[in-house]
Order: structure tokens, then C-alpha cells, then sequence
């Protein structure tokens, strides 16, 4: 077992990784649930585009925000009770929800974003101190979860207009899971305990293995959220239908959720991080780079690009939460260097696609797909800095 990480609780481990499942699913949800909706709420409540827009990118915003608070929540009331505080605002948000109007809206998508920022930080955490031997697998498992969670949420979202009566209704029905995500968590870990060698709340802005830390993850965020936003659009300017370019996306949603189990679940047999990391990078440079050159090729069509895009962005944000838990000493420095990466992740990633958007306009889809492409370059730099040498945040000030 990992220096530090006795077992100082009675709670199973197993028991502790369901619990903190039940969370994960609702991290990426009410997110998801919106985006098949919006032309909907846009018809009903007479919003701009504009506007519609700006609801996603704050809520991401505010995401990044709960990340950067997260750390001084948890040295108050420690760090499974900011968990359970996190995902009561996802449930007090998605319950606003509603409330058929704008800013019910606005105000609830606040709140769900601050709730993901501090849940997935303060997890983060908590896998560091009472799952430490399997954080790779933990870390997979619950990428996988929040991916589940997003899947369902999209897929459910019109049929639940429908049989509810209203898009309000829709959205708001992710309170219950919300809820029952708390009422699993509390039971199951209110006797856990930070362990000893607590670090300082404040971000360790200074430290190197940090700060290498931050380029992996905000570079594979950027990737997520640039395609997620774009890649259907790109097709579509291919020639696509709409319901082709539409199920280019979904192939792009689905590989992820195996990339994110296994690649994550390969990388801990021999906490061998930098290979897979790596493997995502060269993963990532070949999709974008092939969709640049020859977005359709002959015979077998997009699919090998949109697979490899699809592997990188899946296995890279649960390889940076993994590597933050093999190199740190203790929970409370691991859930400090996780506020630093996912805050700066979440708002670059708010950014990216807005930009992306301002290069089409100005010089076509491959202008704005030069973003992704150098990310995934950044992100390289990331890799080789942080593998070989294996900077560690207790080596490396």
C-alpha cells in the first residue's frame, strides 16, 4: 500500500468507489441533458442564440470556478462533506430547473457547474487517500460513470419532454438522481477521515509537477470540448446530413467509454503513466491531422479519424487524474493540485470552442481545427516533461 494510505476507516473499499460512482454519474448529466433541448427552451422563452450559447459556456465557467473553491471548502468541512455539499447544489440546480424561465435557467446552470467543480476536485481526493493502490482503475471507472451518466442524460432528454409534459420537467427530473447520489455518499463515507499530511489549501500555482500537471489536462479538455462542439458541424460542411454527422458524434460519444476503462486500467499494472499518455497524444495528433488532410476516406469513410480522436480525449482525462494520484503524497495535496488542473481545464475549455467558432467564420473549419491540433502538441510537450524523468510533486518545487 501506498506510504500514508493506511486504512484508518472501517468503510470497505469497494464501498467507498460505489459511492463515489453514484456521484460521477451525475457530473456530467445536467450538462448533457440541455444541448437536445435548446431549440425548445430558445422557441419558448424567446432567447437568442447568443444566449442559449452563453448558458453552456458560464456553466463550464462556474465549473472551473467550484474547482479553484474546492480546496478551501474541504479544509473546513473536509473533504467528503464539500463532496456531498457539491451535490446538493447539482440537485438544488437541476430542481431550479423547473421553472419555466430564463433566469431559473441561468441560475440553476450556475449552480450545477459550481456543484461539478467542487464534487470532482474533493473526489479526486478521496481516491488518493482510501483507494490509493487503485487509483487508475478508480479514476476509469468513475470517467466512465460521468460518461454513462452524460449518454443517458442526451439520449433521455426529448423522450422525458414528451412523457413529462414540458423541456422544464426534463431537466429537472435529474434531481433524483442527484439526490439518491447523496443519500448513497453520506452513509457510505461520513466515517472516512483525511489522512495525516494534509498540504496547504493554497494552489500550488509554483510547483513544476503542478504546473505540467495543468497542460495535460487543460489540452485534453480543449480536445473534448472543440470536437464535442464542432466535429458535426464539420461534417455537415463536408456534405454529411444532418443525421449522418449526427451519428459521426455519437461514434465519437461511445468509443470514448471504453478508451476510458482500459487505457487508464492498462497504465496502473505497472504505473507505467508516460507510454499511455503518450499513446493518447500520437492518438490525437493522427486524428485531427487525418481529418485535416482527407476528413473522408475512401471505402472506410471518417471512422478510423473520429476512433482516434474519440480514444484520446477518452483515455487523457482519466490518465490526468491518475497521474495526479500516483505522484502526490497525500489526499490533501492531491485534491490541491486537482483544483489547479480541472479549474484550468474547465476554463480554457469554455473558451476553445468560442474561438473555434470566431476562425470558422474568419477562414473555414481547418483554420479552427488547427486549435485541436496544436493542443494535442501542447499536450505532447506535457507528456515528456512529466514521463521519463518522473517529476513528482514531492521531487519536484
Amino acid at each position: 500500500m501506498t506510504e500514508g494510505a493506511t486504512t484508518s476507516t472501517r468503510v470497505r473499499p469497494v464501498v467507498v468507489l460505489l459511492a463515489v460512482l453514484a456521484l460521477a454519474l451525475n457530473l456530467r448529466a445536467a450538462l448533457s441533458a440541455y444541448p437536445p433541448l435548446l431549440e425548445t427552451i430558445r422557441a419558448d422563452l424567446g432567447l437568442s442564440a447568443a444566449f442559449a450559447g452563453l448558458v453552456q459556456a458560464a456553466t463550464i465557467l462556474m465549473m472551473g470556478a467550484g474547482s479553484f473553491a474546492a480546496p478551501a471548502l474541504a479544509r473546513r468541512t473536509g473533504r467528503e462533506r464539500a463532496a456531498a455539499i457539491g451535490v446538493t447544489a447539482i440537485a438544488l440546480g437541476t430542481l431550479t430547473h423547473g421553472l419555466p424561465a430564463a433566469v431559473p435557467l441561468v441560475v440553476g446552470s450556475l449552480a450545477i457547474g459550481l456543484g461539478i467543480g467542487v464534487v470532482g476536485v474533493a473526489i479526486t481526493g478521496v481516491i488518493r487517500d482510501h483507494l490509493p493502490e487503485r487509483a487508475g482503475t478508480a479514476t476509469g471507472l468513475y470517467t466512465v460513470a460521468m460518461m454513462g451518466g452524460a449518454t443517458v442524460a442526451s439520449l433521455t432528454a426529448l423522450p422525458l419532454a414528451d412523457v413529462l409534459g414540458g423541456w422544464w420537467w426534463a431537466l429537472a427530473a435529474w434531481t433524483v438522481p442527484a439526490v439518491l447520489a447523496l443519500v448513497v455518499w453520506w452513509p457510505a463515507t461520513r466515517r472516512l477521515h483525511d489522512l495525516p499530511g494534509a498540504a496547504p489549501v493554497r494552489l500550488p500555482w509554483r510547483n513544476r509537477f503542478a504546473r505540467l500537471a495543468v497542460l495535460f489536462q487543460a489540452m485534453s479538455s480543449v480536445q473534448f470540448y472543440g470536437w464535442l462542439t464542432w466535429l458535426a458541424p464539420f461534417y455537415e460542411a463536408q456534405g454529411f446530413s444532418t443525421t449522418r454527422a449526427a451519428v459521426a458524434l455519437s461514434v465519437w460519444n461511445v468509443v470514448q467509454i471504453p478508451a476510458a476503462l482500459l487505457v487508464p486500467l492498462a497504465a496502473e499494472r505497472r504505473r507505467s503513466w508516460a507510454p499511455w499518455a503518450a499513446f493518447c497524444v500520437v492518438c490525437a495528433g493522427i486524428g485531427v491531422a487525418g481529418i485535416l488532410v482527407a476528413p473522408v476516406l475512401p471505402v472506410v469513410g471518417p471512422w478510423p479519424w473520429i476512433v482516434l480522436a474519440s480514444v484520446a480525449v477518452g483515455a487523457g482525462f482519466p490518465l490526468g487524474l491518475a497521474v495526479v494520484a500516483w505522484r502526490t503524497p497525500d489526499g490533501a495535496t492531491a485534491a490541491s493540485v486537482s483544483a489547479l488542473t480541472l479549474g484550468s481545464a474547465y476554463l480554457l475549455a469554455a473558451l476553445a470552442p468560442p474561438a473555434m467558432g470566431v476562425l470558422i467564420d474568419l477562414a473555414g473549419f481547418r483554420a479552427a481545427l488547427v486549435v485541436i491540433l496544436a493542443a494535442s502538441l501542447v499536450q505532447g510537450l506535457a507528456v515528456v516533461r512529466l514521463g521519463p524523468r518522473r517529476v513528482t510533486y514531492d521531487g519536484d518545487t
